[in-house]
C-alpha cells in the first residue's frame, strides 16, 4: 500500500556539496577513484531526495556515469544534485560533478550521473512524493531527457536480468568476501548505496588489474540496480567477471550478494557494470591484452556486453548548465570582480 503524499511547503529541488579533496580520498593510482566518487554522488543525491520528499529514501538505480577526468588531491569539488523527474514514489536526480584547482576560477565538469531514489515510510514501504514540474529552460530540457531514458533503462535492466552466470563460463573473475561492518551503514541503519558501489568498483579493479598486469582506473559505471538492503554482520560477496575487452578497455559484470552469517544461500543485493582502463605514463588509456571467449556462455555474455554498448548509445546526454547561461552553474566559481579604487 502506497501512503498518500504528505503536504510539504516549497521543498528544495537541489542540493549542493562542496569540499576540498583530502589525501585520504585518493585511490591506488593517486587520484580519486570511481568508488569514492560514487559515494559522494550517492550522498548528495540522497540529500536532494530526502529534502524534496521529507522522507527517508533508498537508492534504487544509478545510470550511466562517465568519468571524464581524474580528480586530484587538493582540488575543490562541487556536486550539484538536481531533481529532473518524479514518479509516483521515485525521484530522478541528476548529479553533476565539477572540480578545479582552487587557484583557478574556471570549473571543469568531471562527471554527470542520473540516480533514482525511492521514498519510504516507517514500515520501509514506498510512499508517494510531491510531484515536481520544470520551470526553467534547463529544467525543461533535462526533464524531457530524463523521461526519454525510462524506456532505455528498462531495456538495459531486462537485458541484464536475462543473463545467467554459471561455472560454464571461463572468463577471468575476482571475488571479494567480507562482513558488513558498523562503519559501512548509513543513518537508516543499512549499508548505503554509495558504499555498495565502492565495493563494485574495488572488485572491478582487482579483476582488471590482474588481467592487465598493472594499475587500472574505472572510466564508466552503468546499470547499477539495488535489490535488497545489506545490514551489519551480513556476509558480503562482490564478484566481478570479465565479459568483453575493447582495444583499451575491460568490461565487467559485477554482482553483490549478501546473507546472514548463519544462512546457507546468499541473495542478490546489487548488480551493475563497470568499465576499467589501464593507464600509460601520461594518464591516457593504453592497449590491454585481448580476451577471447571460449565457452558458449562466454560468447553469450560478450554479445550481451556489445548489446549494452548499443543500448547506451541511444541515451541522449543531459544538457550542461553551461549550455544555458541564464541557469545555475557552480557557485564557488562566482567570484565578484573587485572594484578599482
Amino acid at each position: 500500500m502506497i501512503d498518500p503524499v504528505t503536504s510539504v511547503s516549497a521543498p528544495a529541488a537541489e542540493a549542493i556539496h562542496r569540499f576540498l579533496v583530502k589525501p585520504a580520498d585518493a585511490g591506488i593510482v593517486g587520484a580519486v577513484d570511481g568508488g569514492m566518487l560514487l559515494e559522494w554522488i550517492d550522498k548528495v543525491a540522497y540529500a536532494a531526495a530526502a529534502q524534496w520528499s521529507g522522507r527517508y529514501c533508498v537508492t534504487a538505480y544509478v545510470g550511466n556515469i562517465h568519468l571524464d577526468r581524474p580528480i586530484e588531491v587538493g582540488e575543490l569539488v562541487e556536486l550539484h544534485a538536481n531533481l529532473v523527474y518524479t514518479g509516483r514514489t521515485s525521484m530522478h536526480i541528476l548529479v553533476t560533478v565539477y572540480s578545479s584547482d582552487p587557484t583557478r576560477r574556471a570549473p571543469v565538469q568531471t562527471a554527470q550521473c542520473l540516480t533514482i531514489f525511492v521514498a519510504v515510510g516507517d514500515d520501509r514501504q514506498p510512499v508517494a512524493v510531491p510531484q515536481w514540474s520544470p520551470t526553467s529552460i534547463l529544467e525543461l530540457q533535462r526533464h524531457r531527457q530524463a523521461r526519454a531514458r525510462v524506456s532505455v533503462r528498462k531495456s538495459i535492466e531486462q537485458a541484464m536480468a536475462a543473463q545467467q552466470y554459471t561455472a560454464a563460463g571461463t572468463a577471468p573473475s575476482a571475488t571479494l568476501r567480507f562482513l558488513a561492518a558498523p562503519s559501512d551503514i548509513n543513518w537508516g541503519g543499512k549499508v548505503h548505496g554509495g558504499k555498495t558501489m565502492r565495493w563494485i568498483d574495488e572488485a572491478a579493479y582487482v579483476c582488471g588489474a590482474d588481467w592487465a598486469g598493472q594499475h587500472v582506473i574505472t572510466s564508466y559505471f552503468g546499470g547499477i540496480r539495488f535489490y535488497r538492503p545489506i545490514v551489519i554482520g551480513h556476509v558480503v560477496e562482490v564478484t566481478a567477471r570479465l565479459i568483453h575487452t575493447g582495444p583499451r578497455s575491460m568490461h565487467f559484470s559485477v554482482h553483490v550478494t549478501s546473507s546472514d552469517a548463519h544462512a546457507d544461500e546468499p541473495a542478490l543485493a546489487a548488480h551493475g557494470h563497470a568499465v576499467v582502463v589501464a593507464l600509460d605514463d601520461d594518464g591516457g588509456a593504453r592497449p590491454i591484452p585481448q580476451w577471447r571467449p571460449e565457452s558458449d556462455e562466454d560468447r553469450r555474455l560478450e554479445d550481451h556486453a556489445r548489446h549494452l554498448i548499443d543500448l547506451r548509445s541511444l541515451v541522449e546526454p543531459f544538457t550542461m548548465a553551461s549550455d544555458v547561461p541564464t541557469d545555475t552553474e557552480p557557485n564557488h566559481f562566482r567570484i565578484a570582480a573587485k572594484s578599482t579604487p
